[in-house]
């Protein structure tokens, strides 16, 4: 039950995922001043760098936004992350395809990053549960939310421009660019999670 769960997937858990769980965090933080209303983690499909921190240009573009790369510790994906998932957002439909196949019931709680952003604004969200200060009520909004996402969705195939570049062995200016798109759909999730009171 509560908190609202997000599992974020990439290959390796060290560049794309480690930032989303963090940025969505902050986010979170930002808009309620807690980060205990929604519970953000990450995980890789692979365990080649299980246990090691953050890549240091990921780290860097968390801290310069404002979030804490701190305690990071990459691990591979497991089965029951996944049946504890309010949420899982995948940087490519791969993952995605990844992700279902391990766990088919988990196919209607999961996007791809890019999908997740490009659904969020036709969502009514007049007609979801309204948005409280405690776990329960975020939980119910979120999943709410969640199934919202998926009946737009109409089954439709993510789109080639939904995925999330990988920025692993290249420049400082792609991780900006992906942190970026990263922080470009997280940000409206946790809007849509907390609005206003």
């Amino acid at each position: 039950m509560p908190p609202f769960t997000v599992l974020h997937v990439c290959m390796g858990n060290i560049c794309r995922s480690p930032m989303a769980e963090r940025l969505l965090a902050l986010a979170v933080a930002d808009r309620s001043g807690s980060e205990e209303l929604v519970h953000s983690h990450s995980t890789g499909t692979g365990g080649w760098h299980s246990g090691e921190p953050m890549h240091p240009s990921a780290a860097r573009q968390v801290q310069a936004r404002g979030g804490d790369p701190a305690g990071f510790a990459a691990r591979r994906l497991r089965s029951q992350d996944l049946d504890a998932a309010d949420l899982v957002l995948v940087a490519t439909a791969d993952q995605q395809l990844y992700v279902t196949a391990l766990r088919p019931d988990a196919a209607p709680r999961t996007f791809v990053l890019g999908e997740l952003g490009r659904l969020l604004p036709r969502v009514d969200q007049a007609g979801l549960p309204p948005a409280g200060p405690t776990p329960a009520a975020v939980h119910a909004r979120g999943v709410a939310l969640v199934a919202a996402l998926d009946a737009i969705r109409a089954g439709a195939e993510p789109q080639p421009g939904d995925d999330l570049d990988d920025p692993w062995g290249r420049a400082e200016k792609t991780f900006a660019r992906v942190a970026d798109e990263i922080e470009a759909v997280l940000r409206p999730l946790a809007a849509a999670l907390l609005p206003p009171g």
